[in-house]
């Protein structure tokens, strides 16, 4: 029983975790992306390593979703990076410039950033 109640704090405590990592990473995310866009939701699965983002870009009627199937943090020196892999996206455009820019190329990370993720 003890066991059970230690899984469920568990697993809450990550969930919370994700959703305030998600909070703060939107807002820096919509800083970078503010030329392209705005993100308009992200969800964080840091357990399963994914994420989940909606943005609305500029000259779009209708939002995008968009799934990371993977991403890890590496450790180079002083530095922590995001290597994301398994990126979807409905519409095909997206999707290759996904794969030519964002799939398995790292991208530095704000320490608080690298804590939220892991």
């Amino acid at each position: 029983m003890a066991y059970r109640k230690r899984l469920i704090l568990l697993t809450m405590f990550r969930a919370a975790k994700d959703a305030v990592a998600g909070k703060s990473a939107k807002i820096y995310l919509n800083d970078l992306l503010s030329r392209y866009g705005r993100l308009e939701e992200l969800r964080i699965d840091s357990k399963r390593g994914s994420m989940e983002l909606t943005c609305l870009l500029h000259g779009e009627t209708k939002p995008l979703s968009i799934e990371v199937g993977k991403y890890t943090i590496e450790q180079q020196g002083e530095t922590r990076l995001l290597r994301l892999a398994e990126c979807r996206c409905e519409r095909v455009w997206v999707q290759n410039l996904l794969a030519d820019f964002a799939e398995k190329k790292t991208f530095p990370l704000p320490s608080w950033a690298a804590a939220a993720l892991s």
